[in-house]
């Protein structure tokens, strides 16, 4: 009996080659995304969890509360809590503080900047799992000058992983010393938040921060297995009410600080998937739980629809072998035989699938794992859970595509069948239906496309309010003001160099008093009378730092819009800022128009600019390149800086590509989608094509008589693009609000965004429509144009 099931099955198959195609590519392309989603959620739910012990380990998290209940939630603390809550907290039985660091270091005369941690000589002894190549756990890092390479890391310095005992010249606490590697070990997997590429202790560094309220690193607490999570949170408040309290009351009556600071304890596993508090300050691949439930519930979309090709091909089928379904019953054929019968063609084909799914997964993996930014690998496949995972959605995809059909095919009764009574509504009405369902998601995924497209080429085209074209920084570390314009000077030699404006590196954020009592935050930069037309900003009111104004460097700053309207200044000319770090006050000279100088995730904050050289040093350099000769200006800036920073390492980076740069997460998202909407609505089509054969094949009589009674080929294709036509047009209906709203949410976190305009659902609509013409009109005009003669003389 068995062996019959699977001839017919197999004869089926081989029989209608074009639907067995629609509906084995369809399922497999269903199945792939399904086990792609399961790899990616596999990789996100499996960080950390490699250490051996990760159930003791808890980051430290703060929490400051201003008093107007504005909450800034960190996954840092400053050096002090560490020990502290170790000594004086009995379930803390050990503690590790890690924070990321650049370190320039000579490889021959080759002066290079490694990424590296600064670690506490505890690390292994909290994360023991880490695997030593060379060295020992227990030695590592004892000594001020040890160091931990990573095998690839030793690899770069020394050609082999064989680096015990050798000698790196590191820049430490500004300059050039001796450092001797003390272990090797294997690289971190890649399920690790932690990525060592070099290890360097705390005890190297000569300064110690001794502030509470300094956040800056990462401290993690080893805790005894029986400890009581909320009491340790408790404990750890109230040493540092009472261990800070000295400094609390400083800052309270120096700085008019008044926010209210709590720690807690977060697990370690919680760390890779938290969006409040994200790893960073040293731990890397931050991301977040929405982001699997998204891709898993596109996975489910593509599938679904594969699904539902399955069920309207099969249904549409079903007269071509109502027949055969009939001489089956009346020969004895039970319904339970004849529904074991069409799951078992089910089957078979999710088998074919299935496998075919299996080689597409090995194809894009590579694709896959540049749009998700992950280093997925073929491995993963052949692990037990994921195997035991994709059997169970094999078992599930081949019953979901299967059993109503099988239902309604084994319900047939033989005497309809064979006297040709039979009406078949239902499974009309359940046909057009799922057809709607899949438009519906196609739908949906082609306006989510549009809208994410729309808003990336916001973000990278929008007007920052300066000129980010050609111009480029270098880093220089610190150095003094009259260095800065030494440089600068011999920057300008160069023709195609037009501007050389000193900066200091990064962005600097800081308090200051307006008003008399009033605490403002804001950004600060360090700049010369330069800096504004390097990047042509302009000025609304006042004047520029000037070297005709001698004292501008020491009693003038320039203000943003958007300071001016924090401090409630209508005429912000000669307002005086003050600052705790030197007791000075400074006459505002100038107002500068609001740009972004940060990324438009984030709304214009409160800006100050000083050229006081006691305040900060310079870290940069912001130059402005003449387009004629780059290249040229480039060999020039390589030339003058190795000459004039031989012991630093060199290296520049565009403005404008470092602007782009901030958006990779909407350009994965964007090519996530895009790609996700190509395969459904492929699959869509796909099905949407099968249907339109079946149902020309199944009209052909009447298309006959049609033409005999004189109906035009145009009249024909336009009755049965028609069809299908309206089908798309409800499933738009439906889709579009459902759209909308998701659209409107996903905007929601963007300050600066784009209007969803009527366009977008006009343009999805057209597109839809498109499609959907061009994939029925083939069989449509095929049909049409077929001889009435032969389609009348069938019976």
């Amino acid at each position: 009996m068995f062996k019959n099931y699977f001839k017919i099955a197999w004869r089926n198959m081989v029989r209608h080659k074009m639907y067995s195609f629609i509906n084995i590519i369809g399922l497999s392309i269903g199945l792939a995304s399904c086990m792609l989603i399961m790899l990616y959620s596999k990789d996100e739910n499996s960080f950390d969890k490699f250490h051996k012990n990760n159930a003791e380990i808890y980051r430290i998290t703060t929490d400051e509360t201003t008093p107007e209940g504005v909450v800034s939630r960190r996954g840092s603390t400053g050096m002090m809590q560490g020990p502290t809550f170790k000594r004086l907290i009995p379930e803390v039985e050990n503690f590790v503080r890690l924070q990321s660091t650049h370190l320039d270091i000579q490889k021959g005369a080759e002066v290079i900047t490694q990424d590296a941690l600064k670690v506490d000589s505890s690390f292994f002894s909290v994360f023991k799992s880490f695997q030593f190549l060379e060295g020992s756990q227990t030695t590592a890092l004892k000594n001020t000058n040890d160091i931990v390479l990573s095998e690839e890391t030793a690899m770069k310095y020394f050609g082999n992983t064989k680096a015990l005992g050798k000698e790196v010249r590191i820049n430490f606490n500004g300059e050039f010393s001796s450092f001797n590697v003390s272990g090797v070990v294997k690289n971190s997997p890649e399920n690790s938040s932690i990525k060592i590429d070099l290890l360097i202790p705390y005890h190297a560094d000569k300064n110690q921060d001794q502030f509470w309220i300094n956040f800056f690193l990462n401290t993690f607490l080893v805790l005894n297995k029986n400890a009581d999570i909320e009491k340790v949170n408790v404990k750890m408040n109230q040493l540092f009410a009472s261990e800070a309290k000295d400094q609390l009351k400083m800052v309270k009556e120096e700085w008019g600080f008044k926010n209210k600071i709590e720690f807690a304890l977060q697990p370690l596993l919680a760390i890779h998937l938290s969006k409040d508090y994200k790893a960073s300050n040293g731990l890397t691949n931050a991301s977040e739980s929405i982001y699997a439930f998204i891709f898993e519930g596109i996975a489910i979309f593509i599938l679904v629809i594969a699904c539902i090709n399955f069920v309207n091909l099969t249904v549409a089928r079903s007269i071509k072998r109502a027949k055969e379904i009939g001489i089956r019953k009346v020969i004895g054929g039970s319904r339970k035989l004849l529904i074991f019968q069409f799951l078992g063609e089910s089957f078979l084909l999710s088998s074919f699938a299935f496998i075919a799914a299996i080689l597409m997964v090995q194809l894009v993996l590579p694709f896959f794992n540049t749009m998700a930014n992950k280093e997925l690998s073929l491995g993963y496949l052949f692990d037990l859970q994921i195997c035991l995972n994709y059997f169970l959605l094999f078992i599930v995809t081949a019953l979901l595509a299967g059993f109503y059909p099988a239902i309604v095919l084994s319900g047939f009764r033989p005497v309809d069948v064979l006297y040709s009574r039979l009406k078949f509504s239902r499974g009309a009405f359940l046909q057009k239906g799922l057809v709607v369902l899949q438009f519906v998601l196609s739908g949906f995924l082609i306006v989510t496309t549009i809208i994410l497209y729309s808003q990336f080429n916001f973000l990278v085209n929008k007007d920052l309010g300066y000129n980010d074209q050609n111009v480029l920084k270098i880093g220089v570390g610190d150095i003094d003001r009259n260095k800065a314009k030494i440089f600068a000077d011999e920057l300008l030699k160069n023709p195609n160099i037009i501007k050389v404006a000193p900066h200091n590196q990064g962005t600097w954020f800081s308090l200051s008093m307006v008003n008399g009592t009033q605490e403002m935050a804001h950004a600060m930069e360090i700049i010369d009378e330069n800096y504004l037309s390097t990047y042509q900003l302009k000025i609304t009111q006042g004047r520029n730092f000037s070297s005709a104004f001698p004292s501008d460097s020491s009693t003038a700053v320039l203000i943003n819009e958007a300071f001016a309207k924090e401090a409630n200044w209508k005429n912000p000319i000669g307002q005086l800022v003050a600052f705790q770090m030197n007791k000075n006050k400074y006459q505002v000279v100038g107002v500068v128009k609001d740009y972004h100088f940060q990324s438009l995730h984030e709304n214009i904050k409160p800006q100050l600019f000083m050229s006081d050289p006691d305040i900060g040093s310079i870290g940069e350099f912001c130059i402005s390149i003449g387009p004629k000769n780059i290249v040229g200006a480039l060999q020039h800036l390589a030339k003058s800086f190795h000459s004039f920073f031989p012991s630093q390492p060199y290296s520049y980076e565009f403005v404008s590509d470092f602007n782009k740069s901030q958006y990779e997460a909407e350009s994965k998202w964007k090519k996530m989608i895009t790609f996700s909407a190509i395969l459904t609505i492929f699959i869509s089509c796909i099905g949407l094509y099968g249907l339109a054969a079946l149902s020309a094949e199944n009209k052909i009589k009447e298309i006959g008589i049609r033409k005999v009674l004189g109906a035009s080929v145009r009249n024909i294709v336009a009755l049965q693009i028609n069809n299908f036509i309206q089908l798309v047009a409800l499933a738009a209906l439906i889709s579009f609000p459902i759209s909308w709203w998701v659209g409107n949410k996903f905007l929601e976190d963007y300050p600066y965004k784009i209007h969803i305009g009527f366009w977008m659902f006009l343009l999805a609509l057209l597109l839809t429509f498109t499609i959907a013409i061009f994939t029925v009109g083939y069989h449509a005009i095929k049909s049409s144009m077929s001889n009435p003669i032969k389609s009348l003389r069938v019976e």
